[in-house]
Order: C-alpha cells, then sequence, then structure tokens
C-alpha cells in the first residue's frame, strides 16, 4: 500500500470494505486518523461519520469525485485527496495531521489551563459572600 511505503509515521490497523464495516471498526479501535472514501457499499463517507457519534479522529477523504470537497470540509476534514491518489498530496495530509495532533496537544494544555483558572475563580465566588460576613 502506497501509505505504508510512504507515510512510516502511519500504522494502519484495519482496512474496511464497507461503510457499515468502518462504522463498527471505528468504534472499536478508535484509531487517531481515518481515510475514508465518499463512495462505499451500503453508507457513504459522510453518513458513516453521521453514525460514528463522537469523532475524535481526524478524516481524510479520499475519492474520485471532487464535487465533495466543500461538503467534506464542512466535516472537518483534515484533506481530501482525489484518486488517483497523488504520493506527494499523502505525505501533505499526513503532515497536517501530524500538526494538528501537537496543536491539540496544546490546546489541551490551554483548555485543562483555562478549567482550572474557572475552577479557582469559581472558588473565589463561592468564598467571597461568607468573607462579606
Amino acid at each position: 500500500m502506497q501509505i505504508e511505503q510512504y507515510c512510516k509515521e502511519v500504522k494502519i490497523i484495519a482496512i474496511c470494505n464497507s461503510g457499515e464495516d468502518g462504522i463498527r471498526t471505528i468504534k472499536s479501535l478508535e484509531p487517531e486518523l481515518v481515510f475514508l472514501d465518499i463512495e462505499m457499499p451500503h453508507f457513504n463517507g459522510f453518513e458513516v461519520l453521521n453514525q460514528t457519534k463522537e469523532i475524535d479522529f481526524q478524516v481524510v477523504f479520499t475519492t474520485a469525485y471532487d464535487q465533495f470537497a466543500i461538503k467534506a470540509f464542512k466535516f472537518s476534514a483534515i484533506d481530501y485527496l482525489l484518486k488517483p491518489i497523488d504520493i506527494l498530496e499523502l505525505q501533505v495530509a499526513v503532515q497536517k495531521v501530524t500538526k494538528s495532533k501537537e496543536q491539540s496537544v496544546s490546546k489541551s494544555s490551554i483548555l485543562n489551563l483555562l478549567t482550572q483558572f474557572n475552577t479557582e475563580k469559581n472558588r473565589v465566588k463561592l468564598f467571597y459572600p461568607l468573607a462579606i460576613r
């Protein structure tokens, strides 16, 4: 497969041949990245995402149809690759995932900081009326 050969940082944990299989596999294996075709048997790629309640993974759409690109980005796709997939475009898509993952770590740190700040802020509010008496 191209991805194993050209993107060493990606480890394939499953390959699915239908939308139904994709939904089950995503829910059970909880991948970090899903390469998702638009046209598949039973469900299309958008239906797979709709059926996957929590989307806590990155999505790269792969398809032969460019008319779905805008819709793909509305689903927060990190990239949209047209078939046949160009090796350089594949590598760029994987790099975007890596950068996004690094940014989400710092977003996570910021969210933790804000949570702590809000907790401290609420503590002050709770004790403030007691201090007035």
